[in-house]
Parts: structure tokens; C-alpha cells; sequence
């Protein structure tokens, strides 16, 4: 599977939505980072939050470290979308 695949793959990447989104914007706003800053944060806090699940999980010995899109989809619903 080559890298670009990969990153289009929701059980590689767990932020294709707020990726999508950051580039949406920066494509409606001529390239003006400054209207985009709400959806750069989002993004940010999305690759964060799915980092920190995965370290705790990858000390925890819990294969595969990221969890699938199934699981995350599950576990945003029961603690509502943190970022």
C-alpha cells in the first residue's frame, strides 16, 4: 500500500476527516492560513488525542496499537467527540 493509501485508509489515519476539512478551507480561502486556524487546531487535537490512545495502548502490550475505525467510531460515541 503506498504512504498517500495509506493516509486515505480510516483505520491508518484517524484524522481524515479534520485533514479533509484543513484542506477544504485553505482551498476556499486562497490559501489564507489565518481563516483556517479553527480547523488547524481541530486537526491538531485529533492527531494528539489518537497519538496519546495509542502509546497508552502500545504500554499496555494491546495489539493492534491504533484501534480500528469500528473501535475509535465506539469509543467517540461513549465519551463524545474530545477535540
Amino acid at each position: 500500500m503506498s504512504r498517500h493509501a495509506q493516509l486515505r485508509d480510516h483505520d491508518v489515519n484517524p484524522c481524515i476527516v479534520e485533514a479533509d476539512a484543513s484542506n477544504k478551507c485553505m482551498d476556499d480561502s486562497d490559501y489564507n492560513k489565518d481563516k483556517c486556524t479553527a480547523y488547524f487546531l481541530k486537526y491538531r487535537n485529533c492527531r494528539k488525542f489518537w497519538h496519546a490512545i495509542m502509546m497508552q495502548r502500545r504500554r499496555d502490550g494491546v495489539k493492534p496499537e491504533m484501534p480500528s475505525a469500528e473501535e475509535r467510531k465506539k469509543m467517540l460515541e461513549s465519551m463524545g467527540k474530545p477535540y
